[in-house]
C-alpha cells in the first residue's frame, strides 16, 4: 500500500540507529556481540553497519566497529530532520482528513 514503503524505511532507520547506540555505548564492538547486544541476526547487523559506514558514522577496525566521524554532526542535526518528518506527517494526515468519503 502507500504506506508500506514508508513504514520499512522507519524500521530500517530504527534498526540502523539501534546498531549506531551499541557501537557509541560499546564500541569497538564486532557483528557477534553486536548481534547478541540488538537481538538480530548478523545478516541484519551486517547491513546496518555497511550502511552507517557509508554515511561515516562508523568506522571499522580490527577489534570492531568505532564512532565514526559524523556522529556529532549527525546528532546535532537529529531533532530538526525529526521535526521535520514530524510536520510533513502532519500535513499528510491534514490531507487525509480533509478527504471526504
Amino acid at each position: 500500500m502507500l504506506l508500506d514503503q514508508v513504514n520499512k524505511e522507519l524500521e530500517l532507520t530504527e534498526r540502523h540507529l539501534l546498531v549506531l547506540k551499541k557501537v557509541i555505548e560499546k564500541g569497538p564492538i564486532g557483528i557477534l556481540r553486536l548481534a547478541e547486544e540488538t537481538e538480530m541476526p548478523t545478516h541484519k547487523v551486517r547491513y546496518s553497519l555497511r550502511i552507517l559506514e557509508q554515511e561515516n558514522l562508523i568506522k571499522p577496525s580490527i577489534h570492531g566497529a568505532t564512532e565514526g566521524d559524523m556522529v556529532e554532526k549527525f546528532l546535532s542535526e537529529f531533532e530538526q530532520k525529526i521535526k521535520s518528518i514530524q510536520e510533513k506527517t502532519t500535513r499528510i494526515r491534514e490531507i487525509r482528513n480533509s478527504i471526504e468519503h
